[in-house]
């Protein structure tokens, strides 16, 4: 198990909670699919889980170590082996830089510290080349700036910056929520390959059911701050599933 999520409970000042008692596992190798009407804590879980956000109570496990307390300098290296891609690519991209600057970004932050076995880095300008192929993007998108580039194209490069580390996990927030529907099917398609090419971990978070099917082995749902189930793929329509994943079913 990557990641192992016990009791974890959120809340904002002068709010009711919006993580109630979150328990849940993540496997090594697995994209664990994450759906939930707008509101129910689903980014909240996403921030706790990569120590963007503090919690009240539980305990975050990360390859057996607990993090939810590790002060920022231990943190460090937990944290090149988590990334996080946000749902829309123009606000998570510097529009005063190149791209090519953008996705070195993560590598530089570590100042070469990271444990490359998929990528090789002997030039910045070989690396970034690598980078853009893995995510099917030309090379000549290097020199350009984040809004000469469609939206579908941003995205690519968030997902390529989020993988020059060799992350063991990638926290997926909505990643195709703000593209069309010819970018989001690639954009899926692309996370799938290089889940297996590089051996990744997703938590992948979506409102889309169909996206979540695509995508993931098991499904965990949550509404008003708690999991009231997790499913592998083959039993979504089983008569045992929640009255809300029904209901979410009812719409698929």
């Amino acid at each position: 198990m990557l990641v192992d999520v016990q009791n974890v409970t959120k809340s904002y000042r002068g709010k009711d909670k919006v993580l109630r008692d979150v328990s849940f596992g993540l496997n090594k190798g697995e994209c664990l699919g994450l759906v939930g009407e707008s509101g129910c804590g689903k980014s909240t879980l996403a921030r706790c889980l990569m120590r963007m956000e503090t919690i009240e109570k539980g305990s975050i496990l990360f390859n057996g170590e607990a993090i939810e307390k590790l002060p920022e300098r231990k943190l460090r290296s937990i944290r090149k082996n988590m990334q996080i891609v946000f749902q829309n690519p123009t606000a998570s991209l510097n529009p005063k830089l190149k791209i090519k600057d953008s996705l070195m970004d993560a590598y530089d932050q570590l100042k070469g510290e990271a444990d490359l076995t998929y990528f090789q880095y002997t030039s910045r300008e070989g690396f970034v080349k690598q980078l853009l192929e893995a995510v099917e993007l030309p090379g000549d998108l290097a020199n350009r700036y984040p809004h000469e580039l469609s939206g579908g194209q941003r995205q690519r490069v968030t997902i390529a910056r989020a993988i020059s580390i060799e992350p063991e996990l990638i926290v997926l927030d909505e990643p195709t929520a703000s593209l069309d529907v010819l970018s989001q099917g690639v954009v899926l398609q692309l996370l799938t390959d290089l889940r297996k090419r590089l051996n990744l971990s997703y938590l992948f978070i979506s409102h889309d059911l169909a996206a979540v099917q695509q995508m993931s082995q098991r499904t965990m749902v949550m509404k008003d701050g708690s999991v009231v189930d997790v499913f592998d793929q083959e039993h979504l329509f089983s008569k045992d599933r929640h009255p809300y994943t029904k209901e979410l079913i009812s719409i698929f």
